[in-house]
């Protein structure tokens, strides 16, 4: 039988790595987005403990004798250990007995509460995020504009680079999404189907699997569905338990609440956190959280669109390019170690995406899908700027880092350097 192809993921790089710092390695991220898979590439040995065949023979192990089930070559691959927390504890002991490096791999898609484990792993157990794939990932961005050489320098030259992405490829990439099961030759319709069974399974029987308690699939179809109506807007909870509640009376907010919590457990949810300088005196910076889904196909399934329909709406399949272009530079920048956050104040001024890298430096970012958005993107940008130059002039320091880059991420073909500095990048062009 021949052996599927495996896609590299930018997470290859990342969990040798750590394999050769730590004694063991967990890695996290939404189901279906590559895990085991990923970590199979470089284990000696597995064990699956979600196994029907295995499974109670490995938890009862895990009851007496949770050792026996790290026996195996090294590294070895647990695959969904939270189904035995008691599998954390000892490994971390395997860990600090063998005193070795690149010992284990725990996958898992679910978070495990801090209760069911004794200790965090610190030192140990070192933890690495995976996403679903990214467009150069799955082959369909041709990488010509590196993220990494972006930030590097300022003499990095782009011009001219072309995407062969047409909007139409970028509408189905998202409705499609990152999975990697949904690029195997399939017809285009199989793979749209892909999106849609990972929102019905969400809702029938992870929702309440995740931690034993029982959950309303309609109620969690329906947070969706208001989550994927503000995909990356500052829609305050107050109003999406509103719009929730137009369909299901009865329901609080401590109930939305849960929901959500479990829904960010599965890595389901994967809200933008705000970039708060005091850049202008007065000014009332928006904290609350830009709301965001692992993968733009999980707003689509939500929603019941699809890519007839998102062809005939643009406007709305501009969050949705938005959420897409999240996605990617969080999987990009994870190479070069960054986080993603938002700004936005009072006045309008924002950036769709601040991207901070671990060695201080960081990128001010506006999604826009046409060409015709782009000037208004660079506008926003460049003002922003302006306004972190001027406030430490006033101060006489420099009490906000000026920004390393200043992009404009897009749906159009050709990548350039404006003569204001800013560079617009198609992102069917990008890699980390």
């Amino acid at each position: 039988m021949e052996k599927e192809r495996y896609l590299k993921r930018i997470a290859d790089d990342l969990l040798k790595l750590r394999l050769e710092a730590f004694g063991a390695v967990q890695i996290t991220g939404p189901k279906w987005c590559g895990k085991t898979t990923t970590a199979e590439q470089q284990s000696s040995s597995i064990i699956k403990l979600q196994d029907p065949d295995l499974r109670a023979g490995y938890l009862a192990t895990a009851k007496t004798k949770p050792s026996l089930l790290l026996k195996g070559a090294t590294p070895r691959l647990i695959d969904e250990w939270q189904v035995a927390p008691v599998i954390w504890d000892a490994v971390r002991h395997a860990v600090d007995e063998r005193r070795k490096k690149g010992q284990f791999i725990l996958t898992g898609s679910t978070v495990v509460d801090d209760d069911e484990i004794m200790h965090t792993g610190t030192g140990r157990i070192s933890k690495m995020s995976m996403y679903p794939m990214s467009l150069f990932e799955s082959l369909e961005s041709n990488g010509s504009v590196s993220l990494k050489r972006l930030f590097d320098g300022s003499n990095y030259d782009i011009d001219g680079e072309m995407s062969q992405l047409s909007i139409e490829n970028l509408i189905f990439a998202a409705c499609r999404g990152g999975w990697p099961a949904s690029l195997e030759d399939m017809s285009r319709k199989a793979k749209l189907l892909i999106a849609k069974d990972y929102v019905d399974i969400i809702c029938r029987e992870d929702i309440s699997r995740v931690d034993r308690k029982n959950r309303n699939p309609s109620l969690a179809r329906l947070i969706l569905k208001s989550y994927a109506r503000n995909i990356c807007a500052l829609a305050k909870k107050s109003s999406m338990l509103a719009d929730v509640a137009q369909e299901m009376e009865r329901i609080s907010m401590p109930t939305f609440d849960d929901y959500v919590e479990a829904l960010e457990k599965l890595y389901v949810i994967d809200d933008i956190e705000a970039w708060s300088p005091a850049i202008r005196s007065k000014s009332v910076i928006r904290t609350g959280k830009k709301r965001c889904f692992v993968d733009p196909s999980i707003a689509v399934a939500a929603l019941g669109a699809s890519p007839e329909t998102l062809e005939l709406d643009l406007n709305t399949f501009g969050f949705i390019f938005e959420c897409l272009c999240f996605r990617d530079l969080r999987a990009y920048s994870q190479a070069i170690g960054g986080h993603l956050a938002y700004y936005h104040d009072r006045y309008g001024l924002e950036a769709d995406a601040v991207l901070h890298l671990y060695n201080g430096k960081y990128a001010l970012i506006e999604c826009k899908l046409g060409s015709r958005e782009i000037d208004d993107g660079a506008k926003h940008l460049l003002e922003l700027k302006r306004l972190i130059l001027e406030k430490n002039q006033q101060q006489n320091q420099t009490s906000i880092k000026e920004p390393d880059l200043l992009m404009v991420i897009t749906g159009g073909e050709m990548a350039y350097t404006r003569e204001d500095g800013v560079k617009v990048v198609p992102i069917g062009c990008l890699r980390d």
